[in-house]
């Protein structure tokens, strides 16, 4: 006997993250309880699986989010599922590419691409999805219309993270608990402030520990958190730290976990601003946490490449975070771009003098090359390959242990990308 409508989730180790706040709010809606839903792990696995479920339901959704590094191997993927379920499939796509470019995005076989945030926007796909009806009401989407023009609908308010839980309680998953969305600075290679905004809007403390709760009666009390800056949760701007309420968070989700639980935070997948390093916030980490590293986000040595790069501190700032880390036992990795745009031979003299004088403090440097991501200032800046000057001090500091990252690799997928959004632009 048919069930009807399935929701296959694609769940890649990139993006799971993104899905189990998508799950959490489905949840919430009664009328979607009786959507099945699979959690799908690899290529493979999703053509192979996708058969015997299209055998079984109505209807078959499948939902993938994914990063513009992610482009050529999600286009691989779709070329092949469509080509073999053709109409019997809807394809959804969501995540920071889709979202940049909505319309590369459906020429790739997608029906539809959710523009930002999804959690209202997918319980919206779904429902009509159950009950035959349109999309094109749909607010915060992209489609080709019958004639083959694309038709972008009105963007959607940004939600109140309070009015879903950050993790699926009913179909469990677990992962890192995102408490912020939005930063209010703007970087011109980042895609935040464009997928999220730049208000920070903050999971309520109550919200949070509902989840620490509900990990811990399965017995995951390793806490860490997604946001785009560890230290200003409760913030109203971003900028001015509220610390009362960051410990006020940290001490009830302690609360929760003790006496094996351990928190993380400022380390990954939370980074933290160099001007937010303090003697006070590092306190919080030493008092609750259990890392024994904080990962600072610098991009450049160079004063003059921070300020095209609307970055909004100053390598004073670098320095100084680096130096209380140290003094504070903790490890500081510290997070450099390179290959930024506008960067001068000056620049890059600058920068690895300053690499080198923090790693000899005891920095650990973490290297990544840029690259171009569509909705950026710098979405259209040349790709460079990284100096020669660069590759010689990566060699000498990793021969002491003192530099990691993939920067390697990113170069190569940066030149790809930028050639892809020249390309479309």
């Amino acid at each position: 006997m048919y069930e009807k409508i399935a929701f296959v989730v694609f769940y890649q180790k990139k993006n799971f993250f993104s899905f189990n706040a998508l799950i959490g709010a489905l949840e919430t809606v009664e009328e979607l309880e009786d959507i099945k839903l699979y959690f799908i792990r690899g290529f493979e696995n999703l053509n192979n699986k996708l058969n015997r479920i299209c055998e079984n339901h109505q209807m078959v959704v499948v939902g993938i989010s994914f990063f513009t590094t992610q482009l050529w191997k999600i286009n691989d993927l779709l070329k092949v599922l469509r080509a073999k379920y053709k109409e019997k499939v809807l394809f959804i796509a969501g995540g920071p590419h889709p979202t940049g470019d909505p319309e590369g995005t459906l020429k790739m076989g997608f029906d539809i691409v959710v523009v930002g945030e999804g959690e209202e926007t997918l319980i919206e796909i779904l429902l009509n999805a159950k009950n035959n009806r349109n999309f094109d009401a749909i607010k915060g989407i992209a489609y080709f219309n019958k004639d083959k023009i694309l038709i972008t609908t009105k963007k959607r308010r940004w939600i109140d993270l309070d009015k879903y839980p950050p993790l699926p309680v009913k179909n469990i998953k677990f992962g890192s608990l995102e408490i912020t969305r939005g930063c209010p600075y703007a970087c011109y290679f980042c895609q935040t402030p464009y997928l999220s905004g730049t208000l920070p809007r903050h999971r309520s403390i109550k919200s949070i520990c509902n989840a620490v709760s509900i990990m811990k009666m399965y017995d995951k009390t390793d806490i860490r958190f997604i946001t785009p800056n560890a230290f200003s949760y409760g913030s109203l701007d971003g900028k001015t730290l509220n610390i009362p309420l960051l410990e006020k968070l940290l001490i009830e989700i302690t609360k929760i976990i003790k006496p094996k639980g351990k928190i993380y935070l400022g380390s990954f997948p939370s980074e933290v601003r160099p001007e937010h390093v303090t003697k006070e916030t590092l306190g919080l980490i030493l008092k609750y946490a259990a890392n024994n590293n904080i990962v600072i986000g610098a991009q450049s040595g160079s004063q003059r490449v921070l300020n095209s790069c609307h970055r909004g501190h100053s390598t004073s700032d670098v320095y100084n975070a680096v130096k209380l880390t140290l003094e504070a036992g903790l490890i500081p990795i510290v997070d450099f771009i390179f290959n930024l745009p506008h960067e001068t031979e000056e620049d890059i003299d600058i920068t690895i003098d300053f690499i080198y004088k923090i790693s000899d403090m005891g920095a650990k440097i973490h290297s990544h090359t840029f690259m171009p991501l569509p909705l950026t200032m710098f979405a259209y800046e040349d790709v460079k390959e990284v100096d020669e000057k660069v590759l010689n001090a990566i060699s000498k500091l990793s021969s002491r242990g003192l530099v990691f990252g993939e920067w390697k690799k990113q170069e190569k997928i940066a030149k790809n990308i930028s050639n892809y959004l020249k390309k479309i632009n």
